[in-house]
């Protein structure tokens, strides 16, 4: 009977949407705008959804329901640039795994992971609980692995989440594409630069194309169309390069191209940190990581994020993990241990990758007109035990529940169950 009853709840935790949006109004505790310096005993006032304002002056309409956050920090979504969110439940079933497609050649640049998302994934919510509210959902594998989108983590169906598709065309240099290349790391850079010149020619005479009037391409039709928007600088190409030779090869490719570039990974940045700021290049990278795990990962250290910070490089910390990104703020938090002053951290899971993804105008800050991702945190926003207090997208309170926490209060009173049944 228990086992029954805890069934269905957990069934209705998963069906059941946010509450309904409504004006509501967080007073009193310090607010981190991200665009400003932090407000001690702010407001922020949310309606139908989004910000309409933020201050210690805000004129809150009555009937509007008001949340005490006096002694607390005010924040807004944290933001996690790179996982497989919504594309995975269990990682050793294939199955349930949707984030690559198997191909001899390792390139899939038209595969969207939109479509393979599941709403109702019970990662998310173990996820949004921690704070975290938004996600760049990635594909995988291979040499270009194909496209990725943003996701806020709240909704139903796929059209409640989506935020942006595609929001960046993914591929690796480095080991994780040698066999593309033959087995060599040449060989991948050669065989990229043939896909982007592929790409080119192919957009230029589509029509000689259809008329089987051109040479052969290295990549199927639907490839070589999605890489279109690629070599128009309209789609960023994110590349995962861990090694500063590989990072070095890929601004190199970028610059002969063109190329609208973001570094994942970036596992020795810090080496040539100077050399990613000049070009205006972009990092996302995990920062838990001071020990290589394989030859392209040796200059591992815990300080790479405060390194690239003080060399002018925008960074957005990721956690790279699906059902542990909730411990971005670990991350984040580790990073200020080893430099990084506390301000940038914050907006290195918030603001920066708002920024760096191109959703800056609706996400990534507390400003009239921002999307309501906003958490209420009751204590430092980057200490580990911190706990949450409220979380709310789009406008509506998150319950703070998973099928987590459902398993912990099964436990809490076990004498009791006991006796009850």
């Amino acid at each position: 009977m228990f086992r029954t009853s805890l069934t269905v709840a957990a069934a209705a935790l998963l069906a059941a949407a946010p509450l309904t949006a409504q004006t509501i109004a967080i007073e009193g505790g310090t607010v981190h705008p991200m665009t400003s310096a932090p407000i001690e005993n702010g407001t922020v006032l949310i309606r139908d959804g989004e910000i309409v304002a933020v201050g210690t002056d805000v004129d809150v309409p009555e009937g509007a329901r008001r949340i005490d956050a006096t002694g607390m920090n005010v924040t807004p979504g944290y933001f996690e640039s790179n996982t497989h969110m919504g594309l995975t439940e269990v990682g050793a079933v294939d199955g349930t795994n949707d984030f690559a497609m198997r191909e001899e050649d390792r390139v899939t640049a038209a595969f969207n992971v939109a479509e393979g998302i599941n709403p109702r994934s019970v990662v998310i919510p173990v996820t949004r609980i921690a704070g975290v509210t938004t996600a760049v959902t990635v594909p995988a594998g291979g040499l270009i692995a194909g496209k990725g989108v943003i996701i806020d983590l709240a909704g139903e169906s796929l059209s409640d989440l989506l935020v942006e598709t595609p929001v960046a065309m993914f591929a690796t240099l480095g080991e994780g594409s040698q066999d593309a290349g033959g087995g060599a790391r040449a060989g991948s850079t050669m065989r990229l630069r043939e896909l982007l010149d592929d790409a080119r020619v192919y957009s230029e005479r589509r029509a000689d194309y259809n008329r089987n009037a051109t040479r052969d391409f290295s990549a199927s039709r639907l490839d070589l169309e999605a890489l279109i928007p690629v070599i128009e600088g309209e789609l960023p190409l994110v590349i995962e390069a861990h090694r500063a030779s590989d990072i070095r090869t890929a601004m190199r490719i970028a610059e002969e191209y063109d190329l609208d570039l973001i570094i994942s990974g970036g596992t020795e940045a810090w080496m040539i940190a100077d050399e990613i700021a000049a070009a205006g290049v972009p990092v996302v990278l995990k920062v838990l990581q001071n020990l290589p795990q394989n030859f392209e990962q040796l200059g591992a250290r815990y300080d790479n994020a405060a390194i690239l910070d003080r060399a002018g490089v925008k960074i957005a910390i990721s956690t790279g993990d699906t059902h542990n990104a909730r411990d971005i703020k670990q991350e984040a938090g580790n990073a200020v241990a080893y430099g990084l002053p506390h301000p940038e951290a914050l907006r290195a899971i918030t603001l920066y990758p708002a920024q760096i993804w191109g959703v800056e105008d609706s996400h990534g800050s507390l400003e009239p007109g921002k999307v309501a991702n906003v958490v209420v945190w009751n204590g430092d926003p980057l200490e580990l035990l911190t706990p949450v207090e409220y979380v709310f997208i789009e406008g509506r309170e998150i319950p703070l529940v998973s099928r987590q926490t459902q398993l912990r209060d099964r436990y809490l009173d076990l004498d009791n169950r006991r006796r009850a049944y």
